[in-house]
């Protein structure tokens, strides 16, 4: 058996410990493709696994990196055949199914994706679970009726990754798109991004959000929850949507339902982890097309494995913007 590094996440006497290792091919879990990794990207919630911060990981030990490109080695699932270029991102990956920070993964055949023509293994990975969350979240509203012409559209956690992609995405299709941010400095980096406007969350009074407020957005990509998410329903144009992707602001929504029973409101869960085929490969297809951000490289800095834990301290300070690709192989 070959032996590879990894990035590998465990508990020691109660306590998440992570770090560089070699590790076995025997290790690796069950899956119909093996893939030799290019690269992987870093997400809050990988920040979250490997330090664990928060309640991520499910099983012990697990190779950390939820998203994963690179080229098939081996396959016994007829989609695929060694030398392809693919995609793994999201469901068990990194969590409770050894991830994307090794020069080695083993996935079920049902959670890759063909890489698509447009996009570079990099691309792939500069926009991630991030990006796929991003698109998936823009998807879903026009499905539900948001259109350029019905009004602008809020972003929330406007620096974070999946925040940056979604106000280049809306820009490009055409929306007048305002950012939602804690971070002064950021602002002209967020309207090169293609935000119309910037807003600073310290502008907001959320302890009097009242029930209806004066309507001004047709559409709203929320990474915040919490009362942002409540001031932001009682602030939406009748017939409005809102992808409501994050918690970083808190878990508890205290609104009413006058928002959605008197202005028609819907407000809609996004939930990337789980998405299934068509739809999957129909979001990675937009993201190589229509959905493909303009400033993808401009967001995006590049890592090796070894520097993982400086930049997973960066995420969970808040001082984190863009995007973070690790180069594995």
């Amino acid at each position: 058996m070959r032996s590879f590094k990894a990035f590998l996440i465990e508990e020691i006497e109660g306590k998440t410990k992570s770090g560089l290792v070699n590790v076995d091919e025997s290790l690796l879990d069950a899956g119909e493709v093996t893939i030799r990794v290019a690269y992987s990207s870093v997400n809050y919630k990988d920040a979250l696994a490997a330090t664990g911060a928060g309640r991520i990981i499910r099983r012990f030990p697990c190779i950390g990196g939820i998203d994963l490109s690179g080229i098939v080695e081996e396959s016994s699932d007829p989609r695929f055949k060694a030398g392809d270029q693919v995609i793994a991102t999201s469901f068990d990956i990194g969590v409770a199914h050894h991830g994307g920070y090794a020069e080695i993964a083993r996935v079920p055949g049902d959670w890759v994706v063909p890489l698509p023509e447009g996009l570079t293994l990099f691309d792939a990975m500069a926009l991630g679970t991030a990006g796929f969350t991003a698109a998936l979240a823009i998807v879903r509203m026009e499905e539900n009726g948001l259109a350029p012409n019905k009004g602008p559209v809020i972003v929330t956690g406007a620096t974070g990754g999946v925040g940056g992609l979604a106000i280049d995405m809306l820009a490009k299709l055409g929306y007048s798109v305002t950012a939602l941010t804690g971070k002064e400095s950021q602002t002209d980096y967020l309207r090169r991004l293609g935000a119309s406007e910037v807003m600073l969350r310290s502008s907001l009074d959320l302890s009097h959000i009242r029930p209806l407020a004066k309507a001004v957005w047709a559409g709203a990509v929320d990474n915040l929850g919490g009362d942002v998410l409540a001031w932001i329903a009682s602030s939406m144009k009748p017939g409005g949507t809102i992808a409501s992707i994050g918690l970083a602001a808190g878990t508890t929504l205290n609104t009413t339902v006058m928002p959605f029973v008197l202005r028609g409101v819907s407000l809609l869960g996004i939930d990337s982890g789980y998405v299934g085929e068509p739809y999957r490969q129909r979001i990675w297809q937009r993201l190589a097309t229509d959905l493909r951000p303009r400033n993808l490289l401009e967001m995006t800095r590049t890592i090796g494995l070894n520097e993982l834990p400086d930049v997973f301290d960066g995420f969970l300070k808040g001082a984190a913007h863009g995007r973070v690709v690790v180069a594995v192989s």
